[in-house]
């Protein structure tokens, strides 16, 4: 039975939690999220021996995607997300990066926008996509149900929800995915989240006060 492992890497001022996923025994690996700092997370790649196949996007905010285009051509992988819905906000990253110093984030242009039912694989494993848009239009999270682990960037974190006060987010949306998609999920589904500690499902439905 393949064992996933998973690490993570704080980078940016924003202190943005890129992921990492890998088969414990073959090492092949995914990248989620690179914001920024591609030196970093290229030696925590090669301190893990990782044989990386893919970048994976949550969505198009400068913290989680800066990197992603210099990691991926550094690497010579794919990059797979968000929703296409978030074209605008990856278009518009060398102007984001620019407003807080990040002066080499590229415009990231995805092999492939991922939609709500599809899937993304790496190695022996497989991750369901659902499309939660609030926090931006076009944010997805990867959801591994036999794991009992997911990964849901700016959407949900240990005691809070994602940031909605942009021109274009949207907190009755992204309540409702939340409660609609993340909630029905088992209590004891771990996630990892854009910024800050893990938690479980369960603990965020018992004890989370903006999902009272």
């Amino acid at each position: 039975m393949p064992t996933l492992k998973a690490g993570l890497l704080q980078v940016t001022l924003f202190q943005q939690n890129c992921l990492f996923l890998w088969d414990e025994e073959t090492k092949a690996a995914t990248v989620i999220d690179p914001g920024g700092e591609v030196d970093r997370i290229r030696e925590a790649i090669d301190a893990q021996q990782l044989a990386v196949e893919k970048i994976l996007l949550t969505h198009g905010h400068i913290d989680h995607a800066g990197g992603a285009a210099e990691l991926a051509e550094a690497l010579g992988v794919t990059i797979e997300g968000p929703h296409e819905a978030d074209a605008f906000l990856l278009d518009g990253l060398p102007e984001a990066g620019a407003e807080f110093g990040m002066n080499d984030a590229r415009v990231v242009a995805p092999d492939r926008w991922l939609s709500e039912g599809d899937r993304v694989e790496f190695g022996p494993f497989g991750f369901d996509v659902l499309h939660c848009p609030g926090h931006t239009p076009g944010h997805v999270v990867f959801i591994d149900a036999s794991s009992k682990f997911a990964v849901l960037g700016d959407v949900l974190f240990k005691g809070s929800i994602g940031r909605t006060d942009f021109p274009y987010g949207d907190h009755d949306a992204l309540i409702d995915a939340i409660k609609t998609k993340l909630l029905p999920l088992d209590d004891d589904v771990t996630f990892f989240c854009g910024h800050g500690p893990p938690s479980t499902i369960g603990e965020e439905r018992r004890t989370n006060p903006f999902l009272a």
